[in-house]
């Protein structure tokens, strides 16, 4: 396994703070002290508290988007494309529940990076309705708003972060499985 380097543990500790407090109410020194350092040492690895937002975010956001252009290029059905995204969400949220707190609830506060996040965001989210409308007009899914089926279960996987570290007794793959089938079968028996 690959070691931490002091940047990547400045930027994951500060994660786990912004996720604890919220970013507009963690300093440097905060940082800082989390890590037993002085605050000054942390500029000999990072120029700011909003590098650090931007590092934590972007790289995420980035993650998703990749995640979803090859799932969307997939040869599969759409019903196959949404469990894939499923999949993707927890494979992401369970490897950094602390980044995703931060790119679900401080994404507002990026400077100079805001619109670029949000270029991502789009694409993302027309990728997804494209696969769900995609779905209608092949009969696979049944016809219905393809806006209110994307927010229903957008909305469940961007909460993730908070259910997952509460719930170790569940598995990365047992969870994506019992999620698509929720989230894309329903509950009907």
């Amino acid at each position: 396994m690959k070691k931490e380097t002091r940047k990547e543990e400045i930027i994951n500790t500060s994660a786990k703070l912004f996720k604890e407090k919220g970013y507009s109410a963690v300093t440097m020194r905060d940082i800082a002290k989390a890590m037993g350092i002085k605050a000054a040492s942390l500029y000999n690895h990072i120029d700011s508290k909003q590098d650090i937002l931007i590092a934590i975010i972007i790289a995420l956001a980035e993650d998703f988007t990749k995640g979803m252009e090859l799932i969307k290029k997939a040869k599969t059905g759409s019903l196959e494309k949404l469990e894939q995204i499923v999949v993707l969400h927890v494979n992401i949220t369970s490897n950094n529940t602390d980044g995703m707190a931060s790119l679900n609830n401080d994404w507002m506060h990026l400077e100079g990076q805001l619109e670029y996040y949000l270029k991502l965001r789009v694409e993302y989210e027309d990728h997804f309705r494209d696969i769900i409308k995609e779905g209608i007009k092949k009969n696979e899914i049944r016809d219905g708003n393809p806006e209110i089926m994307m927010f229903s279960i957008l909305s469940t996987l961007r909460s993730l972060y908070l259910w997952i570290p509460k719930k170790e007794d569940v598995g990365a793959a047992e969870l994506a499985l019992g999620l698509s089938k929720v989230l894309i079968n329903g509950i009907n028996k």
